[in-house]
């Protein structure tokens, strides 16, 4: 027997999860500040993390955006086979957003078109990614992605000869060109494999695990703790000033790719790494 699920159901929870996201901010964010404030050896750089604890405190009791900049609507979406939507899952999401930036007073960021700058006034369209899971459940990850972080990706199709160095040191030198641009400390997602869209897909998603969490499979586990580690020693730290903690967590998909190819993509999230989900 098929799950239904009402469109409206969808736009009224997709409405508040774009409220909370950008105004809490998640318990595995706020864990890692708490640790990285510990481990920070630059006196600003532990103020500065004090003052990004603070604020998300602030935005938490205020229900105030935890940053300016609340972003694309960016959501990975699974839908069961065994779940049918009565109306159109994509519309559902995008009134959901049409009404949480409304409702919420969150910034409307987005413009119609990427040559003709007029602001569409309600931050949609959303940016949806959707993925066909065995199931009777709907899960709708949201994502907020702020333009200052997501202005500091990039992808390179490196050669197969390039290996683990070439991806090591492709990651490391795209957090040191950004250098305090995505206001850091940041969290790195990494894409590997696929083609040039998918790599790039791959990069956001891993935004979507919780920090602290490490990759299943312990080659990838240990080589996201190897970029962790050469990324805090750039020395950039917190908000660029400086310091050990320039990123709170590195986290890593892969995908099956060509023989000839071996893409790599880098999305970066800032501090305020807003994300949240649902099932329904």
């Amino acid at each position: 027997m098929m799950k239904k699920i009402a469109a409206s159901t969808i736009a009224q929870k997709v409405r508040d999860l774009c409220i909370e996201a950008n105004c809490i901010l998640s318990s595995d964010v706020l864990q890692a500040l708490e640790r990285a404030e510990k481990e920070e050896e630059s006196q600003i750089g532990r103020e500065i993390i004090s003052q990004l604890i603070d604020n998300a405190r602030i935005a938490r009791e205020e229900m105030l955006p935890l940053c300016q900049d609340t972003g694309v609507a960016v959501f990975f979406v699974e839908m069961g086979t065994g779940v049918f939507i009565e109306g159109d899952l994509i519309e559902a999401i995008n009134e959901g957003v049409r009404k949480g930036y409304t409702e919420g007073y969150l910034r409307k960021s987005i413009v119609s078109d990427p040559l003709n700058r007029v602001n569409t006034g309600d931050n949609t369209p959303a940016i949806v990614h959707v993925d066909i899971v065995p199931g009777d459940e709907l899960k709708i990850f949201f994502l907020p992605k702020g333009g200052g972080s997501e202005n500091m990706s990039g992808i390179k199709m490196l050669t197969p000869a390039a290996g683990k160095e070439g991806v090591i040191d492709f990651v490391v030198q795209k957090v040191k060109e950004a250098g305090s641009n995505p206001c850091p400390p940041i969290v790195v997602g990494v894409g590997i494999g696929g083609t040039f869209e998918k790599a790039a897909i791959l990069a956001k998603k891993a935004l979507l695990r919780p920090l602290g969490m490490r990759n299943p499979r312990p080659d990838l586990a240990s080589l996201e703790e190897e970029i962790l580690t050469r990324i805090n020693n750039l020395g950039i730290g917190p908000q660029g000033f400086g310091g050990r903690i320039t990123a709170l967590a590195v986290n890593i998909l892969t995908h099956p790719c060509h023989i000839t190819a071996l893409p790599v993509a880098v999305n970066i999230e800032c501090h305020a790494h807003r994300h949240k989900e649902i099932v329904l």
